[in-house]
C-alpha cells in the first residue's frame, strides 16, 4: 500500500512559536521529517476516512503505516517548562467520621521537557479529588476484580510502564492487562488494608534515548495516617524482562518473565513466565498461550488474578468478509482454555464456541455457548455465599447486542444463562445512551444477577445513571450515580469543571455514598464538597 507524502516548508515566526510548544522534535536539525496522519469520523454514516489507508484491521495510530510530512523547516523550541499550583477546600461529614471536617490544602505540578524527548515530571502534596468515581462491580468468581486508573498523572506516559499481559488489537488471544500487571498504578495510595493514604509527592522520568532505548523512572511516597509521615516498613521488589516482536506483517510474538521479593514471603516460587503467538490475516486469527505463576509470587504494587498455576490458552477463528442481509463480517472461533495447579491438577477448564456478526451500519450480534469445569480444593466464598470443595461442571450459553454508535439513541446488552457451580445463575444487563445534541448525553444502566448458590436464592443488581453536558469547549457538568444491591449502597458523584484558562480549571466536585441496609435510607456513609483550582504557567 503506497504512503502518501505532504510538502510543507513552514517558518513559524513573528509570535507564532506557541503552536509548536507542546510537540517534542529535534530543534537542531535542518529538515524535519514526520510521520502523520489525519482521520475524519462521519457519524451518520458510521464511517471512518484516513488520509494514508490502513486495513481494517488497524486503527490511525498505527505511524509504520502513516504517511509523511515533509519540509518542516525553522520550527521554534520552547523551554518546555509547566508549573501548575492547586488550592482546594473541601468539607466532609458522614457515619465513616467522628465529626464534620472541613479542610484546606495546596500543591504542585511541574513538567519539565529536559531535552525533546525526556520529560521530567513533579508533584507534591498530590490530590485527585477531581477524577470520577470507580463504576460499581459485582464479583461473581473467587478471585480479585481489577479496577482500571482514572488519575490523569498516572495515566500519562502509562504505556512506559506497562510490563503486563498483553491483549493485542485485533488479534483474538487469552491475554489481558486485567489478568495481571506487575506494575499498576491504583495500588498507590492504598494502604495493605486497602484504606486509602494521603500521597506527599514524587517524580517520574520518561522518554527515549536514540531511536530504540524508552525509558522510565517513577518513585511516589505516601504517608502514614497515624504520623502523617512516610511509613517505609517492610519492602516488596519486583523486576523482570519481556519482549514483544512482530515477526512477519501477520505474526507476532510475545513473552515476558518477572519475579517478587518480598519481606515476608507468601510461597516457594516467586516468578512469573508468559509466552505468546499471534497470527492474523485478513480470513485467519490464531493465537496460543503458555503461562506459569508460582505459589510466591507477589507484586505489592501490581495487579494478578490468581497464583500457583499454569495456563494454556489456543484460539482459532476466521474472519469472513460478506456483504449480505446487513452484515460486513462473520468471525466464528472457538477457544480452549485451561488452568492447572502446579502438581498438573485441571482447577479450570473452558472450551467456548460463538460467532461475531458486524453490520454494515456498526454494531455487532454475539452468540456463545461454553462448556465450563471448575475444581474447588476447598470450601470457597463466591458470591457471598460459601460453596463445597468439589468439581462442578455446567453450559454456559449467551447473547450480545450492540447497536451503531452513531444514533442518538445506542443501545448494548447482553443475556447469559445456565448452571453455576452446585446452583445456577441468569444474568442480564444492558445499558442505553441518548444523545438529544451535540452538547448533552443520557446513559442509564443495569446488570441483573439472579442466582441460586450454596443452598441459597439471591439477587445481586447493578444500577446506574449518568448525564453529560458540555456547554462549550470550556464549561462541562457531569453526574454519576450508582446503586450496589449486594452491598446496599447509593453512591453519587456530581463535577462541574471550568476552565478558565488554558489547561487551567476551576472544579466544583459532590460525593456521598448512602447506606440502604435494613431499609434504612437517611444512613450518609460519607458526604464531601470540594473546591479546586489549578492554575497552569507556561514558560
Amino acid at each position: 500500500m503506497p504512503r502518501r507524502s505532504m510538502t510543507s516548508v513552514t517558518s513559524c515566526r513573528h509570535g507564532k512559536e506557541s503552536s509548536f510548544a507542546t510537540l517534542r522534535f529535534n530543534p537542531v536539525q535542518d529538515e524535519q521529517l514526520w510521520g502523520i496522519n489525519f482521520s475524519r469520523r462521519i457519524r451518520r454514516r458510521n464511517e471512518d476516512a484516513m488520509w494514508a489507508p490502513l486495513p481494517l484491521q488497524y486503527r490511525v495510530y498505527k505511524f509504520s503505516m502513516a504517511g509523511t510530512l515533509e519540509g518542516l523547516k525553522d520550527l521554534p523550541s520552547a523551554r518546555n517548562l509547566w508549573v501548575k499550583p492547586y488550592a482546594l477546600g473541601d468539607a466532609l461529614t458522614g457515619s465513616r467520621y467522628d465529626e464534620s471536617v472541613t479542610t484546606g490544602d495546596v500543591g504542585l505540578d511541574v513538567k519539565w521537557g529536559l531535552t525533546p524527548r525526556m520529560t521530567l515530571d513533579l508533584t507534591v502534596n498530590t490530590d485527585f479529588s477531581q477524577v470520577e468515581v470507580d463504576r460499581e462491580q459485582v464479583n461473581l468468581s473467587r478471585f480479585s476484580l481489577f479496577f482500571p486508573e482514572k488519575r490523569d498523572f498516572f495515566l500519562e506516559n502509562e504505556g512506559t510502564f506497562g510490563f503486563q499481559d498483553i491483549a493485542i488489537r485485533n488479534y483474538r488471544t487469552g491475554s489481558s492487562g486485567r489478568q495481571f500487571r506487575l506494575f499498576h498504578s491504583r495500588q498507590i495510595g492504598l494502604s495493605p488494608t486497602r484504606e486509602p493514604l494521603p500521597i506527599g509527592g514524587g517524580a517520574r522520568l520518561t522518554g527515549r534515548i536514540g531511536d530504540r532505548l524508552e525509558v522510565g523512572f517513577l518513585d511516589m511516597q505516601t504517608r502514614s495516617l497515624e504520623t502523617g509521615g512516610i511509613d517505609p516498613s517492610g519492602f516488596n521488589r519486583s523486576y523482570g524482562v519481556d519482549a514483544n516482536v512482530q515477526l512477519t506483517q501477520n505474526l507476532l510474538v510475545s513473552s515476558y518473565w518477572a519475579r517478587t521479593d518480598d519481606s515476608d514471603p507468601v510461597g516457594d516460587d516467586a516468578n512469573i513466565a508468559m509466552f505468546q503467538a499471534a497470527y492474523r490475516n485478513a480470513f485467519w486469527n490464531i493465537s496460543g498461550l503458555y503461562k506459569q505463576v508460582g505459589d510466591g509470587f507477589s507484586p505489592e504494587t501490581g495487579f494478578i488474578d490468581r497464583t500457583a498455576v499454569r495456563r494454556y490458552f489456543a484460539t482459532v477463528g476466521v474472519h469472513a468478509q460478506v456483504s449480505t442481509l446487513g452484515l460486513r463480517e462473520i468471525n466464528p472461533y472457538v477457544d480452549f482454555d485451561t488452568y492447572t495447579n502446579l502438581s498438573g491438577a485441571i482447577e479450570t477448564r473452558s472450551v467456548e464456541a460463538g460467532t461475531v456478526f458486524s453490520l454494515n451500519q456498526g454494531g455487532q450480534v454475539t452468540f456463545t455457548v461454553a462448556d465450563r469445569s471448575e475444581r474447588l480444593f476447598e470450601d470457597t466464598r463466591i458470591a457471598g455465599v460459601t460453596v463445597q470443595e468439589g468439581t462442578y461442571d455446567w453450559v454456559e450459553p449467551a447473547v450480545r447486542i450492540a447497536t451503531p454508535g452513531n444514533y442518538a439513541v445506542s443501545v448494548s446488552g447482553s443475556v447469559r444463562w445456565g448452571d453455576f457451580y452446585d446452583g445456577t445463575r441468569k444474568t442480564i444487563s444492558g445499558d442505553l445512551t441518548f444523545r438529544p445534541t451535540a452538547h448533552l448525553s443520557f446513559d442509564v444502566g443495569a446488570q441483573h444477577n439472579d442466582l441460586n448458590l450454596g443452598g441459597s436464592a439471591f439477587t445481586a443488581d447493578l444500577f446506574s445513571g449518568r448525564v453529560r453536558y458540555a456547554h462549550n469547549t470550556r464549561t462541562f457538568f457531569m453526574a454519576f450515580v450508582q446503586y450496589n444491591e449486594a452491598a446496599e449502597e447509593l453512591i453519587a458523584n456530581a463535577r462541574f469543571n471550568l476552565v478558565h484558562s488554558p489547561l487551567s480549571d476551576v472544579f466544583l466536585v459532590y460525593t456521598e455514598r448512602r447506606s440502604l441496609a435494613d431499609g434504612v435510607t437517611d444512613t450518609v456513609l460519607e458526604r464531601g464538597i470540594t473546591l479546586k483550582i489549578t492554575k497552569l504557567l507556561a514558560f
